[in-house]
């Protein structure tokens, strides 16, 4: 028998790595939302009696008997220094689809958020806040150098995690050409950018629009401004780099709603 090639067998390695991946979720906002879920695969819920009563309706609701613990001896396998509330969840990462199908989908002016990089899960978690409040279809990163699903992410999420599409694409450029393809204008913030969000779609406002967004301090690649169609800059007073990419986030949304 032919031995596979080195590239098939990482990708098979891969493939079993990913299917056996799972997430603990913890304080009583992001367990709450992930119970409520029905696309949320939930593996082991430990609860303090505490977090129990509190919790009780999601609980009646998704149907699982949780291990509850006493407070001073809660053994979750999360980092000692999360404010868990006494509530933590084993779950599987949410399957939000394929790009070309999420992209498409609702109604409306359509809104995406693309992260170059952003690797912060608490500003990952912000972001995804702000495009579920402002409509966005999905906010898209990377596989790799971008903020995983994780328990920090989830709970600055505040539930968002669970109901905001948060794609994790293979390489960035690639996925700006796709939604170039599907009738995206791409618009870049930098700072440095000569015309504003408002300038690069006035009279376009009724396009689908993707905002991209790089780290605090290195921002956009050099790669990433080459691909997307326009920069733009926030209109504000001061300088850009104050902002935090999180605020820079729902600042742009806004700018770009339709």
């Amino acid at each position: 028998m032919a031995k596979k090639p080195k590239w098939v067998v990482e990708k098979e390695q891969a493939k079993r790595a990913a299917a056996a991946e799972t997430v603990w979720l913890f304080g009583l906002h992001a367990v709450r939302d992930a119970l409520l879920n029905p696309k949320r695969e939930k593996l082991r819920l430990i609860l303090t009696p505490n977090a129990r009563d509190k919790l009780a309706d999601a609980l009646e609701q998704a149907g699982i008997e949780p291990e509850v613990q006493d407070p001073r001896r809660f053994k979750a396998p999360i980092d000692p220094g999360s404010v868990h509330q006494g509530a933590a969840l084993e779950v599987k990462p949410l399957n939000w689809g394929r790009l070309e199908d999420v992209a498409i989908s609702g109604e409306g002016a359509l809104r995406l958020v693309l992260l170059d990089r952003v690797s912060d899960p608490h500003n990952v978690g912000a972001i995804l806040r702000s495009a579920e409040v402002l409509g966005a279809q999905a906010v898209i990163g990377t596989r790799h150098h971008a903020a995983p699903e994780t328990g920090a992410l989830a709970k600055t999420a505040s539930g968002a995690l669970e109901r905001q599409p948060y794609l994790r694409e293979r390489n960035l450029a690639d996925t700006i050409i796709a939604l170039q393809g599907m009738g995206y204008l791409v618009l870049g913030l930098d700072g440095e950018a000569e015309q504003t969000i408002e300038q690069a779609i006035e009279g376009r406002r009724d396009a689908p629009i993707a905002l991209v967004l790089g780290a605090e301090g290195p921002g956009l690649r050099p790669k990433t401004k080459d691909t997307v169609d326009a920069l733009v800059r926030i209109d504000f007073a001061g300088g850009f780099g104050s902002l935090n990419v999180s605020n820079a986030a729902a600042i742009a949304l806004y700018a770009a709603r339709g």
